[in-house]
């Protein structure tokens, strides 16, 4: 049984490690959210913005949703983007944040996305072309030698960047649509880029190796809050930060997915896990039981208590060295043993009696009888290996006598 517990036990803990391994991690969407108070949230730069007096948004639906035509546009090469009018004087932010459905604004806008560690979504050539901007912080970069943590100058003042990677390569951003480009660093140090855009058409692409930016962790370096705002009010575009990707929805995103069915909730679940702790479950029960059905109960075997008190009363003896008291004892039961075999009665008789009868219906020499009888009658203390000696004859004495049970 306590082997089949600690099996239990190991199968449990290596569910839990499964779990923690390749469950979602949740917390970590909290990363470079406009929400999050932590070091790498973007909270505090958020703030700074409204305090700067330059308006940010949040979008929080679907990403995807940015690339849907509207219905009843004319011109199918058009991609517009379904923001509310951020020049509308009917709504104020609150507003802006929870109804984010309306028509497309007259003027192109600026989408900024921090990674959460997750892979950054990346859009379309020809939306970019279109004149809007797309902000990546967090991208990745090639490992160099520059040191991890190091204060680049700006415009705005020192930057300081705490990462190591950087961009080598004067090209392009690989994506579908991107067949015109410029590149240019915005900001950069001997090793390589940690800033830079491409321009694509009438828009661009802003691009950082670090996810930290303009994190909360930065409050007391200016400089950072600071260049990324330039970086942003500089376009002349509304600017939106996306927060769907952290995980927050808006109430229309939230119901459309309630709606979906289940097959589409199994899609979306870490299948892999499930199938891992199945076949793990599968192999505990094989090993486990050796078979597929209900459990066997053993049935406890019977105590045998003459044979335990015997046992025990053979240990105390033996610790004790009484090898007289035994020979005594067992030479009496085996004198009576050989009487009832011979016919003469459980009365003790004297041991010449039995051994002339012993060796009249046997054949046997009466002396073979006689040595044992003799050593119990003599009542000596003898050694271990003697007391052996003597229980093999009584043995072979058995063997011979008429109708014996050995």
């Amino acid at each position: 049984m306590i082997k089949k517990y600690r099996l239990w036990l190991g199968v449990v803990l290596v569910l839990i490690v499964l779990t923690l391994v390749f469950a979602p991690r949740t917390s970590r969407l909290m990363q470079g959210s406009t929400y999050s108070r932590s070091p790498d949230g973007y909270g505090a730069w958020y703030a700074y913005m409204q305090e700067r007096g330059t308006p940010v948004q949040r979008w929080q639906r679907p990403l995807e949703e940015l690339l849907e035509p509207q219905p009843g546009t004319d011109n199918p090469d058009t991609v517009p983007i379904r923001f509310p009018r951020v020049d509308d004087p009917a709504m104020d932010a609150p507003e802006m944040d929870s109804t984010l459905a309306q028509a497309a604004p007259a003027t192109p806008m600026t989408l900024v996305q921090v990674s959460s560690g997750l892979p950054l979504n990346l859009f379309d050539g020809d939306w970019i072309a279109q004149g809007n901007v797309l902000v990546l912080l967090g991208v990745r970069g090639t490992v160099t030698a520059a040191p991890f943590s190091s204060t680049l100058e700006s415009s705005a003042g020192g930057v300081k960047v705490e990462t190591s990677r950087r961009s080598l390569q004067t090209q392009s951003f690989s994506a579908p649509g991107m067949n015109e480009w410029e590149f240019e660093d915005l900001l950069r140090d001997g090793h390589g880029a940690i800033v830079w855009q491409e321009t694509v058409g009438r828009g661009r692409i802003i691009l950082s190796t670090s996810s930290h930016l303009a994190a909360n962790a930065y409050q007391n370096e200016p400089g950072n809050f600071e260049f990324l705002a330039q970086l942003l009010t500089e376009i002349g575009n509304p600017i939106w930060v996306d927060e769907y990707s952290h995980g927050y929805k808006d109430e229309a995103a939230i119901a459309q997915e309630n709606s979906e069915n289940i097959l589409l909730y199994l899609a979306k679940t870490p299948l892999v896990l499930v199938a891992v702790q199945a076949g793990i479950m599968l192999l505990v029960l094989i090993l486990g039981h050796r078979r597929l059905g209900p459990a066997i109960a053993l049935e406890t075997p019977p105590v045998d208590n003459s044979k335990a008190y015997i046992q025990a009363m053979a240990g105390v003896l033996q610790k004790a060295n009484s090898s007289k008291f035994v020979v005594e004892m067992v030479g009496e039961a085996e004198q009576l043993n050989v009487q009832r075999s011979l016919g003469l009665g459980t009365d003790l008789l004297e041991p010449q009696v039995v051994a002339a009868a012993w060796a009249q219906q046997t054949g046997r020499p009466a002396a073979e009888l006689a040595e044992i009888f003799d050593l119990a009658d003599n009542h000596a203390q003898i050694s271990e290996r003697e007391l052996l000696v003597w229980l093999d004859r009584v043995r072979t004495m058995r063997r011979h006598l008429p109708n014996s049970v050995i």
